[in-house]
């Protein structure tokens, strides 16, 4: 029976929730905003990410070096991310050292003071990083991809931003940012690990009680999807593929079945393409299928990078499975070997305090409260392979696709929209 999170809300409408595992040693905590960046506007784009690097540059109290000295005295692990609806700012220290971790935590996130020495420092840090992605084939696919498939909405943006945006946000932009979306609603701190909850709401409330609320946050708007298919011409060894559908929000009541879909159709080594793809055919070395969730819409990909000569071939095999799941039923055998997987993994998450620290934050942020592990996996089991056939047939459409190919494209375009669109 697993320790149930326990939650307060500080007076200004921050949450504070926790997750005691009693037989850990250490204690990780991270502080979440509801904030990324889909919420930015086109000269804003990659601001939050930015903010996400100033953090740790400085506060009215230490300077950049005393933060990472400070962390690294005790041990420290500490970093951030950013994602398209969430900004977090994270640190796990042995439990002894939590008020510590805490208050440094604390500092950087209600007292950074976004010197502009600082944000020139680390401007052209953040446009190595651009580069770096661009560098990167597997990884500057799926950014092309999502741009492709979410067109103009800030869903299909890079969460890095624009080098002429990084080029020219000063420490007023950046502030008044902050200062505008960072908002007590939209702030959940999350911790678990080796912990008592109303100690720890107790380092935490007198600090954080001092941000208050405001109005004015943007509106989040849901876009439709597009359906391109989008040839990238780069003189590579390999071509890499993405081929998108709609998927689901992160909140729907069928995410179990979209979960326990990705897995038959390209989430393990015994999945579907891994076998057709790699094993039988020896077509790639990597190829899977993912899912991007959002609060209000989603995403279902593929992908694969293979040798160019084998880029028609291997995207008409994809297609080939995707027809495949949805006009024959999957046998129970192998949707129960993906529910076993599926709570394999969850339950060998659940032992690591980063990871309940990240699932209580989720959960709070998405349902405003707990859902507990036996829940999951009853939802998890309660799935029949009709559910799997059907919402294969209704995110499956071939119009509803999008195509991107990134590499030493030699065919024209029209030889992969009559592939994807079957003309």
């Amino acid at each position: 029976m697993e320790n149930p999170v326990a939650k307060t809300t500080l007076k200004n409408g921050i949450r504070i929730v926790t997750k005691a595992m009693p037989h850990a040693s250490s204690v990780s905590m991270g502080v979440w905003v509801n904030v990324g960046a889909r919420d930015e506007s086109v000269p804003e784009s990659g601001l939050s990410h930015f903010i996400e690097h100033m953090i740790f540059k400085g506060t009215q109290r230490r300077s950049a070096f005393q933060i990472a000295k400070e962390f690294d005295a005790i041990g420290g692990q500490t970093n951030a991310f950013t994602t398209m609806e969430n900004t977090c700012y994270y640190a796990r220290v042995i439990d002894s050292q939590m008020e510590t971790m805490v208050d440094i935590l604390s500092d950087i996130f209600v007292n950074s003071v976004f010197d502009p020495g600082e944000i020139d420092r680390e401007r052209p840090v953040i446009l190595q990083e651009i580069g770096m992605v661009e560098d990167s084939p597997d990884e500057y696919i799926h950014m092309l991809s999502g741009h492709n498939f979410w067109g103009e909405n800030s869903l299909g943006r890079s969460i890095l931003g624009t080098p002429e945006n990084i080029a020219r946000f000063d420490a007023l932009t950046i502030k008044n940012f902050f200062r505008r979306l960072y908002q007590p609603d939209r702030i959940v701190i999350s911790a678990a690990g080796k912990l008592d909850h109303n100690h720890l709401v107790a380092l935490i409330e007198p600090v954080f009680e001092t941000i208050e609320p405001r109005d004015g946050f943007p509106q989040r708007i849901t876009p439709a999807g597009c359906s391109v298919v989008n040839l990238n011409h780069r003189n590579l060894e390999q071509m890499h593929i993405c081929l998108s559908a709609p998927g689901l929000s992160v909140t729907n009541p069928r995410r179990y079945a979209c979960s326990l879909l990705n897995t038959i159709m390209g989430g393990n080594m015994s999945s579907r393409l891994f076998q057709e793809i790699r094993e039988r055919r020896g077509l790639a070395y990597s190829v899977y299928s993912f899912l991007s969730s959002h609060v209000d819409t989603g995403m279902f990909g593929f992908y694969m990078g293979v040798d160019p000569k084998q880029a028609r071939e291997t995207t008409r095999l994809v297609l080939a499975e995707i027809e495949k799941i949805k006009n024959e039923p999957v046998e129970l055998s192998e949707l129960k070997a993906a529910m076993e997987y599926t709570k394999g993994s969850l339950l060998l998450a659940s032992e690591s305090a980063d990871n309940q620290m990240v699932r209580s934050a989720q959960n709070e942020i998405h349902f405003g409260d707990d859902i507990t592990l036996q829940t999951i996996i009853d939802k998890i089991e309660a799935v029949t392979t009709d559910e799997i056939r059907n919402l294969s047939n209704e995110l499956f459409n071939r119009a509803e696709m999008t195509l991107t190919l990134l590499g030493p494209v030699d065919e024209d375009q029209k030889t992969f929209e009559e592939i994807l669109y079957q003309h």
